[in-house]
C-alpha cells in the first residue's frame, strides 16, 4: 500500500490502545508502519535494481523483528524508550505493513530468504480511495469532537473509538473485496474462450470501485483483457484479444539477457511482443510486460531489447512505462 495508508494505520493502532500500553507508541508505530519501505534506497541503483529489492527482505516475516528493533532504535534517538514494550509495539506496526501489502496486486516476498515466491491476494490497489476515506474520517472525527467538546465544556475523547472503528472497517472492507475477487475468478472460469477452458485467470482491483475489476484470461496462444463490473452481465467475447508471438531466435536472445531474467523473476503475468525496430534494418524489438499493470496497448513494467537479424542483442533495458530506445 501507499505510505499515507501505512502512516494512518500506524496512528490508528496507537489510538486504539497501544498508546496506553507503551510510552511513545505513536512515534514508534508511525516509524514501524513505514519502515519496511526503507528499501526505497535501492532506487538509487536504477529501476531494475529497485525491482530486484523492493518488497524484498525488509518485507519478509523473518526480518520483521529486526525491522521492528531498528524502528525503536530510531525513536530512541529522540528520547528514552521502553525497549521490550517498544519492540512489541513496533512489531505490530511492521506486521500491519506486511499485511496491507499482501492484499494488493504488487505482491510481497514474505518468505525470504527461504522462498522467492510473491504471495498476493489481488484484492486492493496500491492506492485504495475507500481505505483512505475510512482513515481520514477516523482522523477527522476526534478533531471535530474536540471542537464540539470545547464549545460545550465537555471532556474531549481520545479518538480510541474512531480508531477501533477504522481498523474494524478496513478489515471488513478487505474481507468483502476478497469475496468479490473470488466471485470474479469464478465467473471467468465458468466460460470457454475460443472453444477451450482458460489456462489461467486473474482479476485485478480498481482503486475505488470494489465491483470493478480488470480481468485477464490466458488461453492457448492468446490473452484476453477486459474491465468488468460484477453488477453487470459478463460477456466473455467482449475482451480484447492479444496473441502471443511464435517462438524465435529473437525471443530466446532477449530471454537470455540479465535484464529479462531479473524482470521475469518479478513478473507474474508476463506477455511477450515482437515488433519491427526502427533501426538497424531487419532488427526487432522484443518486449515483455507484466499484465498486472496495464495491458499490451498501455504497458507499464516493461523489459525491452533490440535484437538484430543475426540474433544479437544490441540494447536492452527496463522501465516503469513504455520503453524508449536510447
Amino acid at each position: 500500500m501507499d505510505n499515507l495508508t501505512h502512516t494512518l494505520t500506524g496512528l490508528m493502532l496507537s489510538r486504539a490502545g497501544l498508546n496506553r500500553w507503551c510510552a511513545l507508541a505513536t512515534p514508534i508505530l508511525l516509524v514501524a508502519a513505514n519502515a519496511p519501505d526503507c528499501d526505497i534506497v535501492s532506487s538509487l541503483g536504477g529501476a531494475l535494481t529497485y525491482l530486484d529489492h523492493h518488497r524484498g527482505i525488509t518485507h519478509a516475516l523473518a526480518a520483521a523483528p529486526v525491522v521492528a528493533l531498528g524502528s525503536v532504535a530510531l525513536v530512541r534517538l529522540a528520547g528514552p524508550v521502553e525497549w521490550v514494550r517498544g519492540v512489541v509495539t513496533a512489531l505490530i506496526g511492521v506486521l500491519s505493513h506486511l499485511l496491507l501489502d499482501w492484499t494488493n496486486t504488487y505482491g510481497i516476498r514474505l518468505l525470504l530468504p527461504f522462498s522467492e515466491e510473491w504471495p498476493r491476494l489481488d484484492i486492493t490497489n496500491v492506492i485504495d480511495l475507500v481505505i483512505w476515506a475510512i482513515l481520514f474520517l477516523a482522523v477527522a472525527g476526534p478533531v471535530l469532537s474536540r471542537l464540539v467538546s470545547s464549545e460545550i465544556g465537555a471532556k474531549p475523547g481520545r479518538g480510541q473509538g474512531a480508531a477501533v472503528f477504522a481498523l474494524a472497517a478496513i478489515t471488513c472492507y478487505n474481507g468483502g473485496r476478497y469475496v468479490l475477487h473470488e466471485r470474479a475468478l469464478n465467473i471467468l472460469n465458468s466460460y470457454t474462450y475460443e472453444g477451450a477452458a482458460p489456462r489461467r485467470v486473474a482479476a485485478f482491483p480498481h482503486f475505488a470501485n470494489p465491483f470493478q475489476w480488470m480481468t485477464l484470461v490466458e488461453g492457448d496462444g492468446f490473452v484476453s483483457t477486459q474491465r468488468i463490473n460484477l453488477l453487470l452481465p459478463y460477456d466473455p467475447a467482449a475482451g480484447a484479444r492479444h496473441y502471443l508471438p511464435e517462438p524465435s531466435v529473437a525471443l530466446d536472445a532477449a530471454r537470455g539477457t540479465d535484464t529479462f531474467e531479473r524482470f521475469l523473476r518479478f513478473a507474474q503475468h508476463p506477455f511477450w511482443r515482437v515488433t519491427p525496430a526502427d533501426q538497424p534494418e531487419g532488427a526487432v524489438r522484443v518486449e515483455a510486460v507484466d499484465l498486472r499493470f496495464g495491458d499490451p496497448d498501455a504497458p507499464r513494467f516493461v523489459a525491452s531489447a533490440i535484437i538484430d537479424r543475426a540474433g544479437r542483442v544490441l540494447e536492452d533495458g527496463f522501465t516503469f512505462g513504455p520503453f524508449r530506445p536510447r
